[in-house]
C-alpha cells in the first residue's frame, strides 16, 4: 500500500508532514479546474477534489489523497488569480468582508472514493493601497485561491477566523485523518 498524494502543493505536504506522514509519491493530477456555468463554491469544490482522486493513476491497493481550496464571497468563487491586477481585485472584495474558505478533501483506495469538507469563515481587514501594493509586488498572491495564503503575509490582514485554521491553508488534518484511517491507512501508528 503506497499513500499518494495527488497535489504539488507545499503546504499540503506540510501539512501531513505535521501528522508524521510522508507520501510515497506526489502525482499532481491535470483536470479542468474551472467552474461549470452557475455552479456555486461548495459543490464545485467537492466536485475538484473528487475529480482529481479519479484522474490519479494508482494500484488498486494504493491510497489517493487529493484536495481542493476554495475561496468564496456568497455565491462568487474566487479561485487562483491569473495575474496581479485580478489579485488586486480579490483583496479589494474581501477587504471588510466575511468570506468563507472552503477546502474539499477526497481518498481513493480502488474504486472506493470518501469525502469530506471543512468551511471556515474568514474576515479580512479593508486594505491601504501600501499594503496592497507591498502584498501584490511579493508575489505571494499567486497560485493562491482568493489571491492570498493565510500562512503568509497575509495573515497580518486577517484578524478573525471561525473554523479550520489548516482548512484554510489547504488541508483540514481533522478530516484527512479520518478519512485516511477510513480507508485503511495508519495514521497513528508507532515511529
Amino acid at each position: 500500500m503506497r499513500l499518494i498524494l495527488g497535489s504539488g502543493s507545499p503546504r499540503r505536504r506540510e501539512l501531513l508532514a505535521q501528522l508524521g506522514i510522508v507520501p510515497d509519491a506526489i502525482l499532481p493530477p491535470d483536470i479542468d479546474e474551472d467552474p461549470r456555468k452557475a455552479e456555486l463554491p461548495r459543490p464545485y469544490c467537492v466536485r475538484l477534489a473528487r475529480e482529481k482522486a479519479l484522474a490519479v493513476v494508482a494500484d488498486a491497493d494504493d491510497i489517493v489523497l487529493t484536495a481542493d481550496t476554495t475561496v468564496a464571497l456568497g455565491r462568487r468563487i474566487l479561485g487562483k488569480p491569473r495575474d496581479a491586477g485580478e489579485a488586486a481585485e480579490f483583496l479589494l472584495a474581501l477587504g471588510g468582508r466575511r468570506h468563507q474558505v472552503i477546502t474539499a478533501v477526497a481518498v481513493r483506495r480502488g474504486a472506493r472514493v470518501w469525502e469530506r469538507e471543512s468551511v471556515s469563515a474568514v474576515k479580512m481587514k479593508r486594505l491601504s493601497d501600501a499594503e496592497l501594493n507591498a502584498y501584490l509586488a511579493g508575489g505571494e498572491w499567486q497560485g493562491k485561491a482568493g489571491g492570498y495564503a493565510i500562512q503568509g503575509t497575509a495573515g497580518a490582514f486577517i484578524p478573525w477566523i471561525s473554523g479550520s485554521f489548516t482548512g484554510i491553508v489547504g488541508l483540514p488534518l481533522a478530516e484527512t485523518a479520518q478519512l485516511l484511517q477510513a480507508a485503511g491507512y495508519p495514521v497513528w501508528r508507532q515511529a
